[in-house]
């Protein structure tokens, strides 16, 4: 059981490999672990909240349409649930770049440059302004809603604003990270490096001339 644990914590990178530090584990790769976890209890949030959004409007349009009847607070519950989805994988896609970008003009610049680096930076930093954004109007409704109740179900008001602030830290959290180089761009979590198909397509004209080369 624990040798099962350890090798899917090692696989999704949720512990420290000591042999990948021989002079002792460096207070970044912490960090970076800490990172790793709140990622995973993060996306394990959202996926939990996508399932019991679909099973409940599933489940209420069946009793609408076959037993003419339905769930009073089914209506309510999902729309909180697609707050909470929605601000979380908002999270998520800063974590590995994954929001839309128009890179025209980035894409002008060397690779690994000064410019580059700069437009980085720039987005980097942001990214980290609307988190810092998200993270404080957050905290303001929900402190503002603090007496209210839902109709349907009778939680807190409040609780539809928790994702907000939730998202929001995460936000700022990962660009801080990139912003002081302690997270790599590439170490992605969930999705895979991208092909930059203008370096393959130069690639593979210089092996082609040196094969025509080496044949004259």
């Amino acid at each position: 059981m624990t040798s099962g644990f350890y090798g899917w914590a090692k696989k999704n990178k949720l512990v420290i490999d000591r042999k990948d530090y021989p002079n002792g584990v460096p207070f970044k790769a912490y960090i970076i672990l800490v990172n790793h976890w709140c990622h995973r209890i993060i996306l394990t949030i959202a996926q939990l909240a996508l399932v019991i959004m679909l099973c409940t409007v599933f489940m209420n349009v069946v009793l609408r349409f076959c037993f003419n009847s339905g769930i009073a607070w089914a209506e309510e519950v999902p729309r909180l649930l697609v707050m909470l989805f929605t601000f979380l994988a908002c999270a998520i896609g800063v974590r590995d770049h994954m929001h839309i970008s128009v890179d025209i003009l980035y894409n002008r610049f060397p690779k690994g440059g000064k410019m580059r680096k700069f437009m980085n930076f720039l987005a980097d930093f942001a990214t980290l302004i609307c988190g810092i954004l998200i993270f404080w109007y957050g905290l303001q409704f929900i402190l503002r809603l603090r007496p209210g109740i839902l109709p349907m179900t009778g939680w807190p008001t409040w609780l539809q604003y928790i994702p907000a602030p939730l998202g929001g830290f995460l936000m700022t959290f990962d660009s801080l990270l990139f912003l002081f180089h302690i997270l790599d761009p590439d170490d992605l979590l969930y999705s895979e490096k991208e092909v930059d198909y203008q370096e393959l397509v130069k690639q593979q004209a210089s092996e082609l001339n040196a094969q025509k080369g080496g044949n004259n």
